[in-house]
């Protein structure tokens, strides 16, 4: 018989909130966590990225506060700022029949104050990060005096970052008669020696899968050299019938020029990492999550703690050194049961990293070949064909008899007249990659002279014939791009383009990937 949340023994406000937020039956890890929250049991929960661990501590959470008493009853902690205040959305959410609640997020790059006057005033649940509510402690301005329940998401991230001692300082605070749920996605030693110094009797609930990630991801890899890994991204993305994706990067200085690259192509993109403000960090991910950014290039700052669920596409644009990285990073798409792709790219001793990230997941990574031109503007005319047969169904559309008319008068046959509709429809939707993509020779041993190196020419590889524009090659200077002129605070904006017609040419006498081997794996150690 199938667990429903009515059988879990939460209050009828909560309840009302579960249903209006569409969801039908607890996830393996909520059903079998908020019985035992809610008979008080300490609790170490074991369970992978996306499987619904913050309504897992959250609903608990709602259930064990007093209404009527306003002072800080929950200490949420998390290990990134940007997870800390989507916990706290979701804790909003998941309240939303329970008037009365009050839950802030405490984290540092926020103004201080605010969250002093929040706290002042008696907020139920606080979610913060270790360090900030270490300052609030410090300051005497979060009293704990009345917190029943502290819950540590993610505590082996925590550990990993450096928390260990500011988490015992803060557990210590706490009073003795409380109830600790840990949650985490490994169990290692630091994580055990919490558990043993800070609970009592931790009931353990491990979620058991073949593999740390999931199912419904479609995990693949390409072997691409490091200066055509932004063409391959673009034929891939091409392919893609409504592409909203995260891009990976080990480094600060490759997120910046693989956004410039992909805003230079006509993607709308934004990016995150340590050197961005807190504030512009919010709107990114704000703008990411409405629909407005289409592509986030980040590095593992936001790997973990990013809860967008219709990522349909992740890049790993640099293989991650650690295998568990891999696993949040792919764990941004495919979530709550959706389906999700994963591409990443690969070269030369890459192999030995990826082998030993198969064997951590437990699943294999398929080797696929390099989508060809003919492909990607296959599909591109489907799209085209698909639109306008859509539209002659439903008759969405404005009669335009007198001018078809007119074009029939001329001589003009009606095969004629509606190839070139095709024609002109097709090139208004191209992004300006393909006319890129054209230009290009993934697996060449020498170097483009149509496109040249960073430093060649006057405008090295970003030159106004190369793209199209009238822009000429963008200075990049600190959380910024240029291109004639600066964006700052709004996202990259997607613009046609025709330069399709000056890479022809070019491409006449480019040697193209080879997309007639099958897709088995084949590593060549460097030279």
């Amino acid at each position: 018989m199938e667990i429903t949340f009515a059988d879990l023994g939460l209050r009828s406000e909560l309840l009302d909130s579960i249903h209006r937020l569409g969801f039908e039956s607890p996830s393996p890890i909520q059903a079998q966590t908020i019985p035992l929250a809610l008979s008080g049991s300490d609790i170490v929960g074991l369970s992978q990225t996306g499987s619904g661990k913050t309504a897992a501590f959250g609903l608990p959470a709602l259930e064990a506060i007093d209404l009527e008493l306003m002072a800080t009853q929950v200490l949420i902690l998390c290990p990134t700022r940007e997870l800390a205040v989507q916990v706290c959305e979701e804790i909003h959410r998941l309240a939303t029949a329970l008037k009365g609640v009050s839950a802030i997020p405490v984290y540092g790059g926020a103004p201080i104050d605010r969250q002093m006057r929040g706290l002042r005033k008696g907020a139920h649940i606080v979610v913060g990060t270790p360090g900030r509510i270490m300052d609030h402690l410090k300051r005497k301005t979060l009293k704990t005096d009345a917190i029943r329940l502290c819950v540590l998401d993610e505590a082996d991230r925590m550990l990993d970052m450096g928390f260990r001692e500011d988490m015992e300082v803060i557990l210590d605070q706490l009073p003795s008669e409380r109830q600790t749920l840990f949650f985490s996605a490994t169990m290692n030693k630091g994580v055990s020696g919490l558990i043993k110094a800070f609970s009592k009797d931790a009931q353990k609930i491990s979620i058991e899968r073949k593999s740390l990630t999931v199912d419904t991801i479609e995990q693949t890899y390409y072997e691409v050299r490091n200066r055509s890994k932004v063409e391959v991204m673009c034929r891939l993305l091409d392919l893609e019938t409504d592409p909203r994706g995260i891009v990976f990067c080990n480094t600060k200085q490759m997120v910046e020029e693989a956004c410039e690259s992909l805003a230079l192509r006509g993607y709308v993109v934004d990016r995150i990492h340590g050197d961005i403000t807190q504030s512009n960090r919010e709107r990114v991910i704000k703008k990411f999550r409405e629909g407005s950014v289409e592509m986030l290039v980040a590095t593992d700052v936001a790997a973990r703690g990013l809860d967008i669920d219709d990522v349909n596409i992740v890049f790993n644009y640099d293989l991650p050194y650690d295998p568990e990285d891999y696993v949040h990073r792919i764990g941004r798409t495919g979530r709550a049961g959706r389906s999700g792709k994963s591409v990443t790219f690969v070269y030369g001793r890459d192999i030995y990293r990826l082998e030993a990230i198969e064997r951590y997941t437990r699943q294999v990574v398929r080797r696929m070949k390099i989508p060809t031109l003919d492909e990607v503007e296959g599909r591109r005319a489907d799209q085209v064909f698909n639109q306008i047969r859509d539209r002659l169904e439903q008759g969405s559309f404005s009669n335009h008899e007198h001018l078809v008319d007119r074009l029939l008068d001329a001589g003009h046959t009606p095969t004629d007249i509606a190839s070139a509709l095709f024609d002109q429809l097709g090139k208004q939707e191209a992004r300006e990659s393909v006319a890129i993509v054209e230009d290009t020779e993934p697996f060449s041993e020498t170097p483009r002279p149509a496109r040249g190196g960073r430093n060649s020419g006057k405008h090295g590889r970003f030159r106004k014939k190369s793209y199209g524009r009238s822009a000429e090659k963008g200075s990049r200077s600190k959380g910024t791009f240029q291109a004639n002129k600066k964006f700052s605070a709004k996202p990259f904006k997607r613009k046609s383009s025709s330069a399709g017609s000056n890479s022809g040419s070019n491409s006449q006498s480019k040697k193209q990937p080879d997309s007639s081997s099958p897709p088995k794996r084949r590593f060549k150690r460097p030279e």
